[in-house]
């Protein structure tokens, strides 16, 4: 592995974008090379200004002028990325970048595609009923089983953030999704191009509706579900 793309996609994230920014700047990779793609989502809110206001070189921010959906986000800084290996990373403070050392030393020639899980633990009865994670956590259990099931390939966490893929996995491969949609959509076309998935056990600080939440477990699940279907059958 030459050079890593972090693709960071941002919508209406104004409380957390410089936070996870300098956090990602300031984290220590195994590898020499990285870029950071931004690509804000036609924000309403000060995330763009915010972002400009770091005024770091390193930053690459590319703008949509209204919102498109994180799917379409991701497609962008696809297109823009010079790396030979890919991850994306949420803007918000859920996922530490600390995290991606791990899936980087993961990599193999059996295991080019590593992912995140968080999944590795059971919910926290306590404190994740108040953020919903309770809901998310069988929602997610759900889907990675579907997906398990649907492509013969065991897979705890398919809905991970953190999914670190080369970039010659995507070579012939047309991504549709414009939401929250492109997690099962992506996962679909590697586990169809032949490729395995490793998992690494990460941490995650999941986040209610109230700090800003924007997935829905029972419309983007159900899109989700029938994505993981669509694709197991076309292109």
């Amino acid at each position: 592995m030459k050079k890593l793309s972090i693709i960071i996609p941002v919508f209406n994230e104004e409380k957390t974008v410089v936070r996870l920014l300098k956090n990602v700047l300031s984290t220590k990779l195994p590898i020499k090379k990285v870029e950071y793609i931004v690509v804000d989502d036609g924000s309403t809110d000060s995330s763009k200004s915010k972002i400009q206001s770091l005024k770091s070189r390193k930053l690459k921010l590319i703008s949509h002028k209204k919102n498109q959906g994180k799917g379409a986000a991701v497609r962008t800084g696809l297109k823009k990325a010079t790396g030979d290996y890919i991850i994306i990373q949420d803007a918000d403070l859920e996922y530490n970048p600390k995290d991606i050392s791990k899936l980087l030393k993961a990599v193999t020639e059996k295991h080019q595609v590593v992912y995140g899980t968080r999944l590795k633990r059971l919910p926290n009865f306590k404190e994740d009923v108040k953020n919903f994670y309770l809901i998310h956590y069988l929602g997610n259990r759900f889907l990675s089983l579907a997906t398990s099931i649907i492509y013969h390939n065991w897979l705890t966490d398919m809905e991970c953030c953190y999914k670190l893929f080369p970039k010659k996995a995507l070579k012939g491969v047309k991504l549709h999704a414009r939401g929250f949609e492109f997690e099962p959509e992506i996962t679909a076309k590697l586990f169809k191009k032949g490729y395995t998935i490793a998992e690494v056990p990460i941490t995650t600080h999941p986040r209610g509706y109230g700090e800003g939440k924007k997935i829905h477990a029972l419309t983007d699940g159900s899109k989700a579900l029938w994505t993981l279907l669509k694709y197991r059958f076309i292109d």
